[in-house]
């Protein structure tokens, strides 16, 4: 295994990692632009713009780069709140054309007129996709409830508002303004010689010039609340959010070790607690979401409908033992935890594609490449008393946290109150009371019951 790094003469950067004992090759161009970069009336332009490249260049139309794609292997690209990624997966013999066909489509993409607005459609069945998904109503409107004046708490793919107002020429001004060559890294990684794939990589992009725009970037605030939503369903989904450390923070291992002792895994508290013990949630987990700017863990599952007050005061009864203290972490829950993320980690580096895009977000992130030992060395230092305090950090966050809720009869006043004072149960007052967290209706745009500062 060997990593490597070169810059090319127009600021692009190179990154690659050779895995001699395979045939296949994974290659992405990682733009340094996601949801975060959009503008006001700007929503799902990023999103919008990674489906528009594929649709025909002024040497393919999207028929002959669809063909040339299936003829190798796969071609796609996905869209996330930091960053664009545009991907081929393939065999070492077909590194130059995979590396022709990304450069043409990010080069030279005419993004006619016609076809942008079949485009804009797809984009808008895909939301209505998502709209049968309560999980995913749930987690994303937690996000937007949290982070509602920041980018970072609108759904990547936009709102149908705002896509469907987007022109050709909006897609044109987006792409020349952040796909310039000091936002864009070229990862692969699989059977290649790095010297050759950046040679190749050079004729690919050398034309791409331009420079970014500096602007100022900040965290986002995060906003407290309760927000309810009336759903025509049996089973009542719930998403719990509360702020956590961003991608580079330095306390990001002990951040991932309670992750997992919380709601990591089918052994966690949240599991243990809810499910085995008390047959409340048919399913609950937690996760940990780090952006550059901000993080946020969030608490997720679903129960019926007749437990969702009981099962919210059970989740907020072991995350308050957790990080108040009350229940510290055992060292047996410490070596399961790190025991797991480094399977998960030494499991998932045996496929290209996963080391390819940890090249690409590790050069996006720190600027250079994690060498998995050390990676692995750090989760290995994680100890128990840096856990506790990753845990003790969080206790003021917790009374910080949005609820949302979607199922049936959340429109009627007495749940919201009961769901109301389970929240205000966790508000966060030290001996001095110089802090408190009150609950106060506020008008919501999308038309559901919310409650919040």
């Amino acid at each position: 295994m060997r990593a490597a790094k070169t810059v090319l003469e127009n600021g692009v950067r190179v990154v690659s990692e050779s895995l001699d004992w395979v045939r296949s090759l994974s290659i992405g161009v990682i733009v340094d632009c996601g949801s975060k970069d959009e503008g006001a009336g700007e929503a799902g332009l990023a999103h919008l713009c990674e489906h528009l490249v594929f649709q025909g260049t002024s040497g393919r139309d999207a028929m002959q780069i669809a063909q040339q794609a299936d003829s190798f292997g796969q071609v796609g690209g996905f869209t996330t709140r930091d960053y664009t990624c545009y991907y081929a997966a393939t065999l070492d013999d077909y590194q130059f054309h995979a590396l022709d066909l990304l450069g043409d489509v990010l080069l030279n993409s005419t993004l006619p007129e016609h076809l942008v607005a079949a485009e804009k459609r797809a984009v808008l069945s895909e939301m209505e996709r998502c709209w049968d998904m309560p999980e995913r109503q749930v987690h994303d409107l937690a996000k937007r409830r949290a982070w509602r004046d920041s980018p970072l708490g609108r759904p990547v793919i936009g709102d149908a508002g705002t896509v469907t107002r987007h022109t050709r020429e909006d897609a044109i001004y987006f792409l020349q303004r952040h796909y310039t060559p000091d936002r864009i890294i070229i990862a692969a990684a699989g059977h290649l010689d790095h010297d050759d794939f950046a040679a190749q990589t050079r004729d690919a992009f050398w034309r791409l010039l331009g420079q970014r725009t500096s602007t100022p970037r900040r965290a986002p605030a995060f906003r407290s609340g309760l927000t309810t939503e009336h759903l025509n369903s049996s089973q009542a989904y719930f998403c719990l959010v509360i702020p956590a450390p961003a991608y580079t923070a330095p306390e990001r291992y002990a951040m991932h070790v309670l992750n997992r002792i919380l709601g990591g895994g089918i052994s966690s508290r949240l599991s243990s607690e809810l499910r085995d013990e008390a047959g409340l949630a048919c399913d609950v987990h937690s996760e940990y979401h780090a952006y550059r700017d901000a993080g946020m863990m969030s608490v997720e599952g679903s129960t019926s409908a007749a437990q969702l007050l009981e099962t919210i005061a059970a989740v907020l009864r072991t995350m308050s033992g957790l990080f108040h203290g009350d229940r510290p972490v055992d060292m047996a829950e410490l070596w399961r935890a790190k025991t797991h993320l480094r399977v998960q980690h030494v499991a998932s580096s045996e496929d290209a594609h996963t080391r390819m895009c940890r090249l690409g977000t590790q050069e996006l992130y720190f600027g250079a490449h994690l060498d998995a030992g050390l990676v692995l060395g750090h989760i290995e230092e994680v100890q128990g008393p840096a856990v506790n305090a990753m845990a003790h950090g969080l206790y003021k966050p917790l009374s910080q946290a949005h609820l949302v809720v979607a199922g049936p009869n959340l429109n009627e006043p007495a749940v919201r109150d009961e769901l109301t004072g389970l929240m205000n149960q966790f508000a966060w007052q030290p001996a001095s009371r110089d802090w408190n967290w009150p609950l106060q209706t506020t008008a919501c745009e999308t038309g559901e019951q919310c409650y919040g500062s």
